[in-house]
């Protein structure tokens, strides 16, 4: 008989059909990175507390979607002067040493890490190095740390209407110590695992170098820029960066204002950006996204859960945003109290979001063509027609540690049925349709050549069932 049975059961397919959570994965890489999945967390509107004891009780249920890497939106005080709204933007840091009071203590904190490392994750925490509110004691005890403007004042961030917060002078080396000694505090102090990095393009790559370096020192970091499409951050500060470009392209696909042809266009070009171990953090959704330019909805209507895979299934780490799995619909506001509804715990994990994430999580973990950072298949297109169907391939060989595998996806991003050619070449063969579970003994057999037909908006994950 084939190794059909034990390919299957080795990538975790029908564990995941049962209705098991993504933990039940077999599949184990050697970089941990390689399957790892974020998860951004808006700790004040996350519940209706806004604090970091109840966001604590969400951990087992973020672990059973299959989430590895917490992503805090920054825990500072919050400076007054200046501030927007009631409550101010998370961003105007008034002192990096301390935690924002309206979310707990720093014990609070402290047991938010300890038990979320306790359930395997990795915590990192939004850093803000480019700017401080004005409020941060650094404005009257050194304000040669900050930019200047033309009358001698204290300026806010060039190009923006950041008025509530102060531009910080990176020619000033006291400031850049300074700031690498706050960061390596919340590792040494707090044991958090790393950074994510506010407008790290906007700071000098030798300083982010620099603070790489040191902590290291205390433990082996994970950082994530914010980049701005400078991929000198990549060299050896940052472990990856934001895939703009794709979240740009998921918006237009999702509205039906761009088709295959550019998505491949696209994914060609990163391709050859990508490489030696580099990768990008892919999402469709996230705190800016959502609050100013729209719900995932908004963006891209019926084509949600079809952009929501391919942000699994690209190259890359893929990121949810919280509340994406309970389908937010809704933009919350950024600078007052907006909390999300997770409605009573005793339904946690039963919504269709959280279903269908939880597939997509398990997905990534059980398939190793669909790793990054280092390891999973080269993205293939497998058709060249200008339809609204995206198909594409990824496969590895087999190795001593894990089988051979190939993975197909297929999203028809257009409101209308759409028939597409794929081209399969040596990828023909039987294959198995990841979310239908459809009885291994019946596999779907296709040819190259392969004339295959999409209900509109709709979406199609084929596991190759290898000889």
């Amino acid at each position: 008989m084939r190794k059909l049975i034990a390919a299957i059961l080795s990538f975790g397919l029908l564990f995941s059909i049962a209705g098991c959570s993504s933990n039940d994965e077999v599949l184990k890489p050697e970089n941990p990175l390689s399957n790892a999945v974020i998860y951004e967390v808006n700790t004040r509107q996350f519940t209706q507390e806004g604090t970091f004891a109840a966001f604590q009780e969400h951990l087992p249920r973020i672990k059973e979607l299959g989430a590895d890497i917490l992503w805090l939106m920054p825990i500072h005080p919050i400076s007054e002067a200046n501030r927007k709204g009631s409550l101010g933007s998370p961003y105007a840091v008034a002192n990096y040493y301390r935690v924002n009071p309206e979310f707990g203590t720093d014990e609070d904190f402290r047991s938010l890490v300890e038990e979320a490392h306790k359930l395997g994750f990795k915590v990192i925490l939004d850093w803000v190095a480019n700017h401080t509110g004005w409020d941060n004691p650094w404005i009257s005890e050194h304000p040669d740390w900050y930019t200047k403007d033309a009358r001698g004042d204290i300026a806010i961030p060039m190009g923006t209407d950041w008025t509530d917060v102060a531009d910080l002078n990176y020619d000033n080396q006291e400031m850049r110590a300074e700031m690498i000694n706050a960061m390596k505090y919340w590792v040494d102090e707090f044991d958090v695992d790393g950074f994510r990095a506010d407008v790290a393009h906007s700071v000098p790559v030798d300083f982010w170098e620099a603070a790489r370096v040191a902590l290291d020192e205390s433990k082996p970091v994970f950082m994530l820029a914010e980049d701005g499409g400078n991929l000198a951050l990549l060299d050896s500060a940052f472990d990856t960066n934001y895939a703009w470009g794709l979240m740009g392209l998921f918006n237009q696909l999702g509205s039906n204002k761009a088709d295959a042809s550019k998505f491949r266009l696209l994914l060609k070009s990163s391709g050859y950006e990508y490489k030696d171990g580099k990768y990008q953090m892919v999402f469709i959704d996230n705190h800016d996204e959502n609050s100013w330019a729209g719900t995932v909805f908004e963006r891209m209507g019926d084509n949600v859960k079809g952009m929501a895979l391919l942000s699994f299934t690209v190259p890359g780490m893929p990121l949810i945003y919280g509340g994406n799995e309970i389908g937010l619909n809704r933009r919350l506001e950024f600078f007052e109290k907006d909390s999300l509804d997770w409605g009573a715990k005793e339904t946690w994990g039963s919504s269709e979001w959280e279903q269908f994430y939880a597939q997509l999580v398990s997905l990534r973990k059980n398939n190793s063509a669909l790793w990054s950072a280092g390891a999973g298949g080269e993205l293939v297109p497998l058709n060249f027609d200008r339809s609204k169907v995206i198909a594409f391939s990824r496969s590895v060989a087999a190795t001593e540690q894990l089988p051979a595998n190939t993975v197909v996806v297929l999203v028809n991003i257009s409101p209308k049925p759409e028939t597409t050619t794929l081209e399969l070449g040596d990828l023909a063969g039987d294959y198995i349709d990841w979310f239908t579970g459809q009885d291994v003994f019946e596999p779907i057999s296709l040819s190259d050549g392969q004339e295959i037909e999409m209900e509109p908006n709709s979406y199609k994950v084929l596991l190759r069932l290898e000889d």
